[in-house]
């Protein structure tokens, strides 16, 4: 927790394009219909990318076929598909690969998203004065990250031959790869213990304070477990990555706006995040009142779910960076 009429004439412009013959679409594209998804799961009462963590079940999100693990914002979205499915199977693919090993999905499956990074390059058309006077050399280009949605298929939406081998293959993959709890937990606190932002401890609150850039958190012995102090712990560093000397999102607002339930959101999913990269699970309490805001949020802005994965996975690269940006991933 953080504690601290161009809009009519732009709907107006909205609903006569989409009144014309151009503007019609037969319905929801993938985005929207993974939103609605989320907000139907959410008014059951639950946050569905919470997942303490087990090691025994799969472990991290991964290829069904080469065991690369999905990183940046993906582990939210195939959690999310999970749910969805009532899957308890983080192993997915793609159909083309599926088929490939005469793998394909069940007759009414459909497929989870997750958002591939593109590299896009455009050369610079300023003329060489320009260029100079702006300090970039002549003939620069401008380069971007863009992300592109993939649908993939999650094992339990599969059938073929070969599945039930590949699926012991991950599993026993995981398996001896898992590290015991006590391991996992020592590094979960070298890692947050690292973070510059001082933590105080004491009272029943746990809160991040903008103004003197630090986090107030209960006893170690107020939470049920150690996965559930560290959740929360890595909720609060979340918060203070948007310092202003940070990454500069908005902590302001208070409990009901719009703008605090986006940071929330921010915090939430990027504990999430870090909780995945650190295999602590996402052990935080679940709160309605949360709940029927970030439904409020997502039903009146749907974009911003993916704003929101973009932020989240910005602040969880400046608290761990992922070790392993050499390795195959999506």
């Amino acid at each position: 927790m953080a504690v601290s009429q161009s809009a009519q004439k732009s709907s107006s412009k909205s609903k006569s394009k989409a009144s014309s013959p151009a503007g019609r679409r037969s319905g929801p594209n993938a985005q929207e219909r993974l939103v609605l998804s989320l907000i139907e799961l959410m008014q059951q009462g639950v946050a569905p990318w919470r997942k303490p963590w087990d090691g025994s079940g799969g472990g991290h999100h991964c290829n069904l076929i080469s065991g690369h693990r999905y990183r940046g914002s993906n582990p939210i979205l195939l959690t999310l598909g999970m749910h969805i499915r009532c899957s308890a199977l983080p192993y997915w693919c793609g159909y083309a690969e599926a088929q490939g090993l005469g793998i394909s999905p069940n007759k009414g499956s459909k497929a989870a998203l997750i958002l591939r990074p593109q590299l896009n390059q455009q050369s610079d058309q300023a003329e060489p004065s320009q260029q100079a006077e702006a300090g970039a050399p002549e003939g620069a280009a401008r380069s971007w990250v863009s992300y592109r949605p993939v649908p993939v298929f999650n094992a339990a939406d599969l059938e073929g031959p070969g599945l039930a081998g590949l699926i012991a293959a991950r599993q026993e993959a995981a398996g001896l790869q898992a590290r015991p709890e006590p391991e996992r937990l020592a590094a979960a606190e070298a890692v947050l213990s690292a973070w510059p932002v001082p933590v105080s401890f004491g009272g029943d609150r746990a809160f991040y304070l903008p103004q003197r850039d630090r986090i107030q958190l209960p006893e170690r012995a107020s939470f049920q477990s150690p996965a559930a102090f560290y959740a929360t712990w890595a909720h609060e560093q979340v918060h203070s990555t948007g310092h202003a000397s940070r990454l500069k999102r908005d902590l302001g607002g208070s409990f009901g706006k719009p703008r605090y339930a986006r940071e929330e959101l921010v915090a939430e999913l990027g504990a999430v995040l870090l909780g995945d990269r650190l295999e602590i699970g996402s052990e935080l309490q679940s709160h309605a009142a949360y709940l029927e805001h970030w439904i409020a949020l997502l039903q009146a802005e749907p974009q911003v779910l993916f704003q929101v994965l973009g932020e989240a996975r910005q602040a969880v690269e400046l608290i761990a960076p992922d070790e392993a940006l050499h390795s195959g991933r999506e």
